[in-house]
């Protein structure tokens, strides 16, 4: 299979996987610094995750998932 994805569409998908990130954590009644000190990582580096402005590696997804109480395949899909 060949996928030829431009680069507006993968910002479009980071910022979905962001916003769904967001969206979990605020319906388990977590903040932000419970999710990255849970990680951990750095409090700038989870906030770009959310806004979608950085580009996070599976394994720190992994963790993300699992510090919200979801599996990943939730974030993705």
């Amino acid at each position: 299979m060949h996928a030829d994805l431009t680069d507006d569409q993968i910002e479009h998908e980071t910022q979905r996987i962001g916003r769904r990130i967001r969206d979990v954590r605020e319906h388990q009644n977590l903040t932000q610094e419970a999710v990255f000190l849970a990680v951990p990582m750095s409090r700038r580096h989870y906030q770009g995750i959310e806004a979608g402005q950085a580009n996070p590696t599976l394994r720190t997804l992994i963790r993300i998932a699992h510090a919200i109480g979801v599996p990943v395949r939730d974030l993705m899909g």
